[in-house]
């Protein structure tokens, strides 16, 4: 395995980080009164728009899984449309998936649909960008031993400890501490965040600790 690729993917993901950062940082030079818990929702739609187009502009300059097939520009159009159905279809299904966890069915729906494209931009986003819209393709690489690059074992750890960090990220909901961070969906997605930042620095230290036992087939 070539140390560059790893390196490629350390540099990526260290923009990611830093862009998570900037959502906090930035916003309140324009916006009064703007902070990650008094104006949650506000920071929610920065944060998944900022990632949203760091992540695009990334898989476009580095073209981790690149193809060797000549694709043409109605391909790509229809490509596009495809990602972003499937972008708004997982939405659709982490919000159920959500209510069924117990999050309120009528009220908060704003929150927990935000929270829901909060998860899709972490999870589905990045599999778009790497995978496209292939739901085969998917399958095969969150498979056992079904990743075929390091960019795959990225993926998958990424997507593993944003759920993860989502679902500890519930658990302080329901205790009586009357704390303002305890407010739906607060504790979640800072939790999803939070899970996403750490896979994000995890992915290439495992990837470089493992770098020697690591093999891949060809697509």
């Amino acid at each position: 395995m070539k140390d560059t690729e790893i390196k490629r993917l350390l540099c990526a993901h260290v923009i990611s980080v830093l862009s998570i950062i900037l959502t906090t940082i930035v916003p309140p030079l324009f916006l009064e009164n703007f902070s990650v818990l008094g104006t949650h929702l506000i920071w929610l739609c920065i944060c998944s728009i900022c990632v949203t187009t760091v992540n695009i502009i990334l898989y476009i300059i580095l073209k981790p899984n690149p193809s060797s097939k000549r694709i043409s520009f109605a391909h790509k159009v229809t490509r596009f449309l495809k990602c972003c159905v499937f972008f708004f279809i997982s939405c659709i299904l982490f919000h159920g998936i959500i209510v069924l966890y117990g999050a309120p069915l009528v009220e908060s729906v704003l929150e927990t649909f935000l929270f829901a494209v909060l998860l899709s931009t972490f999870t589905t986003l990045h599999c778009l960008c790497m995978l496209g819209p292939n739901i085969q393709a998917w399958i095969k690489v969150f498979s056992k031993n079904g990743a075929m690059s390091i960019w795959d074992n990225s993926l998958q750890i990424t997507t593993m400890c944003t759920i993860v960090g989502a679902w500890f990220g519930a658990f302080p909901i329901p205790l009586d501490w009357d704390r303002p961070w305890q407010i739906w969906p607060i504790s979640c997605s800072l939790g999803a965040t939070f899970g996403y930042v750490a896979g994000l620095i995890i992915a290439p230290l495992w990837i470089y600790w493992n770098r020697k036992q690591l093999t891949y087939k060809s697509r």
